[in-house]
């Protein structure tokens, strides 16, 4: 591995290792480190909106703009969610094949949404706070943004 060269991908500025299976895959429109830090708050409130089963969950956060997000990052949260105790679940049976998991928001879940909605308002407005411009203390001459070309 140390003699092959990393390879800039700079149509998705992202480096790999020729022959690695992501070597031709590009890079979706969202980070997926941020991704994974906000999917639980994601599914617990699209779940508390509406009780739904696992495939129209995921329908319904591509509609909603997350159209890169897979079946399989959907189904193991889902369960990782259910069994922390913030979802609840009940098969129902489908006239289209197999029963099908229905997720509603357990109690626990409900306080662990608004526990989360609050951080990441938090957490939001600092990142505003020091990315805007406005309240920026680094002069526009000297900002990393603007010197790199």
């Amino acid at each position: 591995m140390a003699d092959s060269p990393l390879v800039l991908n700079r149509s998705a500025c992202y480096l790999t290792l020729p022959g690695t299976r992501d070597h031709n895959v590009r890079m979706s429109g969202h980070d997926t480190q941020v991704l994974k830090g906000v999917l639980s708050m994601l599914l617990l409130r699209v779940v508390d909106q509406a009780e739904d089963y696992g495939y129209s969950i995921v329908v319904r956060l591509q509609e909603l703009g997350f159209d890169d997000l897979a079946e399989g990052t959907v189904y193991p949260a889902l369960t990782r969610l259910e069994s922390k105790g913030l979802l609840s679940s009940r098969l129902v049976p489908s006239t289209m094949g197999p029963a099908r998991k229905y997720y509603r928001t357990t109690p626990n879940g409900v306080d662990e949404l608004e526990r989360a909605l609050t951080a990441w308002h938090a957490l939001s407005e600092n990142v505003e706070r020091v990315m805007s411009p406005a309240t920026s203390n680094t002069s526009p001459e000297r900002s990393p943004l603007t010197s790199r070309k």
